[in-house]
């Protein structure tokens, strides 16, 4: 089994809002975990610690019962993490403040048996098959958005955790049922890969190859080089800043099973 994964914040002057874990059970098999923090516009939260404390705690309860409770599926386990995270500020912050901190979620857990995944919000997961097709589980509902609409503060809130807009985990346990779930046979996986949308640009902004371009690029390069690339490309002096960010976040991960 290799694992390789690397980070980088998207301005040195904040903090990395991403957060990302793996982990090798005494009991066999892996788990991967990806969040991607969700950066409040101005007007704050209604929360007093912010998002880097919120993706550590999530991040860490989804890592310890993925690889615990294998009796649990992953929206049951993403359930019960943003319940206890929701419970360790109920007291002092105001969770029904539409920006409480949240988090889109990637989480991949295996055994000798198969592959389970949980995808919620933008984040992308990549599966490659063991004759080398590589195929993307996206949770696209942010994408059906109009960019125009997201441009406005006020229309992105209505949207956030709602019917008909998009889904990220915050502090309704109930989110859980948004995400895409699934089981692959572990014969039919050779390689997983997950990514935050500061590192997927490479592929769904800039165009520079696809998902299996892009798995290639961290299965030979490694983690690291593709944020590097994505990085270079931004920096392009006539390059106009995606999703009116020039840098993002931007993490990833590659196992191959």
């Amino acid at each position: 089994m290799r694992i390789d994964l690397a980070t980088a914040p998207g301005n040195r002057e904040r903090p990395n809002e991403d957060w990302l874990s793996a982990a090798i059970p005494a009991s066999g098999g892996g788990v991967l975990v990806v969040l991607d923090g969700v950066t409040p516009p101005g007007g704050g939260d209604g929360c007093v610690h912010g998002v880097p404390w919120f993706v550590t705690r999530l991040g860490g309860r989804l890592t310890e019962l993925s690889g615990s409770r294998r009796d649990l599926p992953l929206d049951r386990i993403l359930a019960e993490s943003v319940r206890a995270t929701a419970d360790a500020h109920r007291d002092t912050c105001d969770l029904s403040h539409v920006r409480t901190p949240q988090a889109t979620v990637v989480v991949v857990r295996w055994d000798d048996a198969s592959v389970e995944h949980l995808v919620l919000s933008d984040s992308v997961l990549l599966l490659q098959a063991p004759g080398g097709g590589v195929s993307a589980v996206l949770d696209d509902r942010l994408d059906r958005i109009p960019r125009e609409v997201l441009r406005s503060t006020a229309a992105t809130d209505a949207l956030r955790n709602a019917e008909g807009g998009f889904f990220t985990a915050a502090a309704d346990p109930a989110v859980a049922g948004r995400a895409v779930t699934g089981r692959t046979p572990r014969e039919r996986v050779r390689a997983v890969a997950a990514l935050t949308d500061g590192a997927s640009r490479w592929t769904d902004t800039f165009g520079q190859g696809d998902w299996a371009d892009c798995l290639g690029v961290l299965r030979e390069e490694g983690a690291r080089a593709l944020i590097d690339r994505v990085r270079a490309i931004e920096s392009e002096p006539d390059r106009p800043p995606a999703r009116h960010k020039r840098h993002d976040d931007a993490s990833a991960v590659y196992a191959e099973l």
